[in-house]
């Protein structure tokens, strides 16, 4: 009694103490109590005694009880003696009895703790069948029944559990799996619901709560597949099935009835059809009511219930009986029905009629044409009503916020709207689908325009984009360029609130179709301002930036008008005052550069860029300038502002030259507007690199991109300070080597001019003092390597480069230099980091395959001689064998280890590649003269030296 004691109290002070400590080793103690022998007994006797502790809820300490010994025989119930297994059966068959009237959370859990036993009770064999002998003394007392129903709707739940268990052995599972014992009382359990609900009682409360704890427990055996056991032909006149279909009609048991329907429909081929056959009646005595009174439980619940039986059988749909069209009906209106929230049309999506239809064989011919002609009209008014409901709510279209999103719900439907509409529109065809968008006479009348109905209109025009691009569809889009046109003549300050929705879903139409617009004889002006407005909106300006990149890329020749390209160039020139994410920012520079550098006026198109890149060069000069450089550093807001502009200026700078390519190989063309963009460009960059400012890493990682962009672009334009920018990119590195944006940028150098013999005593400079710097000598563990991935990563493919486009000679001349970054892939290669370890190894192997291919060269030579091959102490081959020969132990070593650690099965590939060509470089070593250092024997002995390692460690 003591102990029961403390437990009332510890469990008061877990739930209603004021102090977080004082709960929290209430806690502590109850954990430790739930671990001892004397929990069974204490738990049992709170269950089934009369004791009462005045100052704590009975219903906290008992529910505290029943979920011990749940948790206990889950645990530890095969461990129990068979006297006490049944000692405990009796107590909470007891309990089970005691509390059959409530609490329903503690009657819930006691019949789970009773299920959980029964089940352990394997030496008694069949324990489902001994349980069901209990059940049947629990069913003669009234009071009984209740617990009875409880026990059969957790039992499947309680089985299922012990099957997944790994715990429960195989002997177990087969002594109470579903399909030997439970399934076999089907029949058992069935007439027992059957009884129960043909009883009446004094009190309809009483009589609800009974209804709902039948069907609940109907719905659990339905889940466990208990219908499976009847005969198909019996499904139709079972008595439950009329029981469950009645329910419907009681407001308080009507969710559970649908869910039991779903249930069935979904798992049993024939229900559709015996359901089918009563929709008509569900629709006039419960839908159209629900809808009228604005019942949205009941319209939620037939909308699930009606999209199930199309989802589920769709070929008895497709057969378009009277029975079928009433359904689709009901659907329709349960789509149609406005509500602040879409739940209910949203789930009105499962029915997969349109997705059926659409999968017809084609051989069937004419058959599949007069389903689709039956049905026109059903999807002509479906689109219709997703139209409708697709539109935003009022709260959306009155907030005049600076950011109005989508509500979630709504977006939600929209995503899962899109692949219908797709189907629809193969259905109706493109024309009949685009004809429903552009219904409406608001064209002529600009002042009263629905924009709701507008917006939602867009956005099903750019989800069916897909189908009318592939069906090369000729779409007259007069209906978009009046939009345009009307948007692009509103004051720029109507741009707000809702009306920024209305932009970004017109500016993805744009999108999608651009190549249609652009061939329409229309008003480039109005398109162009009207997304130059919506740029500036946050919520708009990916869209709008999307589709003037678009546009220029499909439009050319209207946007060479002169008018065009004045208003492209102030939209590039107001470009630091609309303060554009930096992705959206190079969108419409992009657009911007590629329609001027396909201009056929060479003067014009040297003009327009210099006016491009204009803001962008002073933005930079503005920070270099010496003059205010003082002033600048006692002034940390506008020194901030400074550096941003710069940054946003070498942007631009580089997402320009991306997009213009020489016109001369040869550099005499003084036409080429490369030439000067260059000259200018370099002369700032030096004194950028030159310069404090350069230690700001967004700073060095926009110079860095810039001229990446600018060599790949220029082609040997950029030949005549190669020295000078090798120079400055080595020199930085070394200042600030957490800067690998300066490897990344010399790796463009090399791949750009490695070829060139003239430069090459360069190359082999910078790559000796990358090599021999403070950050890349200090990777001597994978801990340090993930630390610095980014750092590996650009050192591995800056090795990588070098070794693919360098000269032979320059290899041979970087072999010191070549083996200690082969030594520090090998670290690398062990890394957590999974994009630094990939690296390194694709290094190796770009090392490896370099030898092995000069090797096999070497020995198809020899063979000509027929003698064994003397390779050249200055060849590639003699080179890559010096090199694996001491590094191999490392390599072997390093890559076992990669194998063994996180993250092994992404370098399985890779280290397998390496592996073979270590093999072949082993194997052909031994036909050389250096086969003294490298040959099989070498392999061998790495491999057994670093698995003894492993194994050992």
């Amino acid at each position: 009694m003591e102990l029961q004691m403390k437990v009332a109290q510890a469990v008061h002070v877990l739930n209603h103490d004021s102090q977080s400590c004082n709960r929290v080793a209430a806690n502590q103690w109850l954990v430790q109590f739930q671990q001892t022998d004397a929990a069974w007994e204490v738990a049992t006797s709170i269950l089934t005694s009369n004791y009462h502790q005045q100052f704590v809820s009975d219903f906290e300490v008992e529910f505290f009880a029943a979920q011990i010994l749940k948790r206990k025989i889950q645990n530890e119930g095969s461990y129990l003696q068979m006297g006490a297994k049944d000692a405990l059966l009796n107590a909470l068959l007891l309990a089970a009895k005691k509390f059959s009237l409530g609490p329903p959370q503690l009657l819930t859990q006691i019949c789970l703790a009773l299920s959980a036993l029964m089940l352990h009770a394997v030496e008694h064999g069949k324990p489902i069948e001994k349980l069901f002998c209990s059940l049947q003394s629990l069913e003669n007392h009234d009071e009984g029944t209740i617990a009875v129903l409880e026990m059969l709707t957790v039992l499947p739940e309680v089985v299922e559990d012990q099957n997944t268990d790994h715990r429960t052995s195989s002997a177990q599972r087969r002594e109470y799996g579903r399909e030997e014992q439970l399934l076999s009382h089907t029949s058992v359990v069935l007439e027992f619901l059957h009884r129960q609900s043909d009883k009446s009682f004094d009190s309809s409360i009483q009589l609800q709560g009974r209804h709902r704890k039948i069907l609940r427990c109907l719905l659990s055996w339905v889940r466990a597949g208990c219908f499976s056991e009847i005969p198909p032909s019996s499904l139709a006149g079972h008595p439950l099935l009329s029981f469950v279909f009645n329910s419907l009609q009681v407001s308080s048991s009507f969710d559970l009835a649908i869910e039991v329907l779903t249930e069935l429909v979904s798992r049993h081929e024939c229900i559709p059809q015996v359901l089918l056959c009563k929709v008509g009646f569900l629709r006039d005595i419960l839908l159209l009511p629900a809808l009228s009174s604005g019942d949205e439980t009941v319209i939620s619940g037939l909308a699930c219930f009606l999209s199930e039986i199309g989802h589920a059988a769709p070929s008895l749909i497709a057969e378009a009986s009277p029975e079928a069209f009433v359904l689709t009906d009901a659907l329709l209106s349960c789509v149609s029905f406005p509500s602040e929230d879409w739940e209910i049309a949203d789930s009105t999506l499962q029915c997969s009629l349109a997705s059926f239809i659409l999968g017809l064989d084609v051989d069937s011919g004419e058959n599949v044409k007069s389903v689709k002609v039956l049905f026109f009209p059903v999807f002509s008014v479906l689109l219709d009503a997703l139209l409708l409901r697709s539109q935003v709510d009022d709260s959306t279209f009155y907030g005049d916020g600076v950011m109005v999103d989508l509500p979630d719900s709504l977006e939600q439907f929209r995503m899962n709207l899109t692949e219908l509409l797709v189907d629809v529109c193969q259905l109706l065809g493109s024309t009949a689908f685009i004809q429903k968008i552009f219904l409406g006479g608001w064209t002529s009348n600009s002042l009263h325009i629905p924009w709701k109905e507008v917006e939602a209109k867009m956005f099903a025009l750019n989800a069916i984009a897909e189908v009318n691009i592939t069906e090369a569809q000729e779409i007259d889009f007069s209906f978009v360029i009046h939009l345009v046109t009307i948007l692009s003549s509103r004051p720029r300050d109507d741009a707000k609130g809702f009306m920024r929705l209305v932009y970004k879903s017109a500016a993805e139409v744009v999108a999608s179709y651009s190549k249609w617009i652009s061939s329409c004889q229309t008003n480039t002006r109005s398109l162009l301002l009207f997304l130059a407005t919506g740029i500036s909106e946050p919520l708009c300006s990916a869209a709008c930036a999307s589709a003037l990149l678009k546009l220029c890329e499909d439009a050319t020749a209207p946007m060479h008008e002169h008018s065009s390209l004045e208003i492209l160039l102030w939209i590039a020139e107001s470009l630091d005052e609309r303060h554009l994410p930096l992705e959206d920012e190079e969108k419409v520079v992009s657009a911007i550069a590629l329609l001027l550098g396909s201009l056929p006026n060479k003067e014009l198109k040297n003009n327009l860029l210099a006016r491009l890149v204009s803001p962008c060069y002073e933005a930079i000069g503005k920070l270099i300038d010496e003059n205010q450089d003082h002033s600048l550093r006692h002034n940390p807001a506008s020194y901030s502002q400074f550096v941003n502009g710069a940054r946003r200026g070498l942007h631009r700078l580089g997402t320009v030259f991306s997009h213009l390519v020489t016109e001369s190989s040869t550099g005499s063309d003084l036409d080429d507007p490369l030439i000067p963009l260059l000259g200018v460009f370099w002369q700032m960059l030096e004194k950028l690199f030159q310069s404090e400012h350069i230690g700001n890493a967004v700073l060095s990682m926009a110079a860095c991109r810039a001229l990446s962009q600018a060599i790949q672009s220029s082609g040997q334009h950029f030949t005549f300070v190669l020295p000078r920018v090798l120079n400055c990119l080595s020199t930085n590195f070394v200042s600030f080597q957490s800067h690998d944006c300066y490897i990344r940028a010399a790796s463009v150098l090399i791949e750009e001019f490695g070829s060139r013999e003239e430069y090459r005593h360069l190359f082999v400079s910078i790559f000796e003092r990358f090599s021999k710097s403070t950050s890349i000598m200090a990777l001597t563990s994978s801990y340090i390597c993930d630390q610095e991935p980014d750092m590996v990563e650009a050192f591995a493919n800056f090795t990588s480069i070098f070794v693919r486009c360098s000269p032979k000679e320059v290899l041979v001349v970087s072999g010191s230099i070549l083996e200690l970054s082969f030594q520090k892939a090998a670290i690398c290669c062990t890394a957590m980091h999974r994009g630094a370890a990939l690296a390194a190894m694709s290094f190796m192997s770009c090392f490896l395959e370099t030898g092995l291919n000069a090797l096999v060269e070497s020995l198809a030579h020899g063979s000509e001689l027929e003698s064994i091959v003397g390779i050249s102490d200055s060849s590639i081959d003699a080179m890559a064998i010096q090199v694996i020969s001491h590094s191999g132990d490392g390599l072997v070593s390093n890559l076992m280890y990669a194998l063994l650690g996180v993250s092994a099965m992404s370098r399985v590939h890779k280290s397998a590649t390496i592996l073979q060509q270590l093999a072949a470089m082993c194997s052909l070593s031994e036909r050389t003269t250096w086969k003294a250092h490298l040959c099989w024997d070498s392999l061998h002995g790495w491999l057994h030296s670093s698995l003894s390692t492993e194994f050992t460690s």
